[in-house]
């Protein structure tokens, strides 16, 4: 289930870009990440820049087989480079994103490293991808985050959805037991229910669970992809937690 439409998407992700690139102004390019611990702020920026122009190539060639990743993760370490270049050569590159997909509709068949097969599955993710190393770029650069609640609430439900795949939990310890995820500001929840043969999120009520985390619903998001989430509490079985926080963010690994 998707929570935003198609044009949402590939509008927000233009904004999401454009927030993040708000960081570097005055900013140092080899100021560490402290939530990407292997990359420094301008190394961030090239990451972005790589996934925009991966999906970009994906849709804009309604591409039937995968597209090599490189430069996703392919990111030399420059002390040399200047904040407005690499500002505007990401800009750059969430605008031609956002027209590939524009052109191209939601339900365009096209290459994709999840679910899905059309160009709403990069539209969705993409905007998430850029929303949560926004949240990167804040943390090096002592900026505050925050997000609007329905773009939180989609993060949030896409990274759940994933937590179910099966793949996330091949060769992994069993996992027993249900995690309540609550966002104390908006009065959300999700039931996660590792008892069955497979996981199964459940929205709705507050319930006791294994694992009870409450937090405001940025924090919750900020917690699930293993970033610092400063209003978060957790009670109960804290192993399953990190176990299932491990298993589930596979598809990012």
């Amino acid at each position: 289930m998707t929570l935003l439409g198609f044009d949402r998407y590939h509008a927000e992700i233009v904004r999401q870009t454009d927030l993040l690139s708000a960081h570097l102004t005055g900013a140092d390019p080899t100021t560490p990440v402290p939530t990407c611990p292997a990359w420094n702020l301008g190394q961030l920026v090239r990451h972005l820049g790589g996934a925009h122009g991966w999906a970009e190539t994906a849709v804009r060639t309604r591409a039937t087989d995968p597209v090599p990743d490189d430069p996703v993760n392919d990111v030399p370490r420059h002390t040399d480079e200047d904040p407005a270049a690499l500002s505007a050569q990401l800009g750059e590159g969430a605008v031609r994103l956002a027209a590939a997909l524009r052109d191209a509709g939601p339900d365009t068949a096209v290459w994709t490293p999840g679910p899905g097969g059309t160009a709403m599955f990069w539209a969705r993710r993409m905007t998430h991808e850029t929303l949560i190393h926004r949240a990167d770029a804040a943390l090096a650069v002592g900026a505050e985050f925050s997000v609007p609640e329905d773009v939180a609430l989609d993060a949030l439900d896409e990274w759940l959805t994933y937590s179910t795949l099966p793949e996330a939990y091949e060769g992994a310890p069993a996992l027993f037991g249900t995690l309540c995820l609550q966002a104390t500001d908006t009065g959300s929840a999700w039931l996660v229910d590792l008892t069955a043969a497979a996981p199964v999120v459940h929205r709705g009520t507050p319930e006791k669970a294994t694992v009870e985390i409450r937090a405001t619903l940025t924090d919750l998001l900020l917690l699930v992809y293993r970033r610092p989430a400063p209003t978060a509490k957790v009670t109960g079985d804290t192993a399953l937690l990190d176990l299932w926080l491990t298993c589930s963010g596979f598809w990012l690994r």
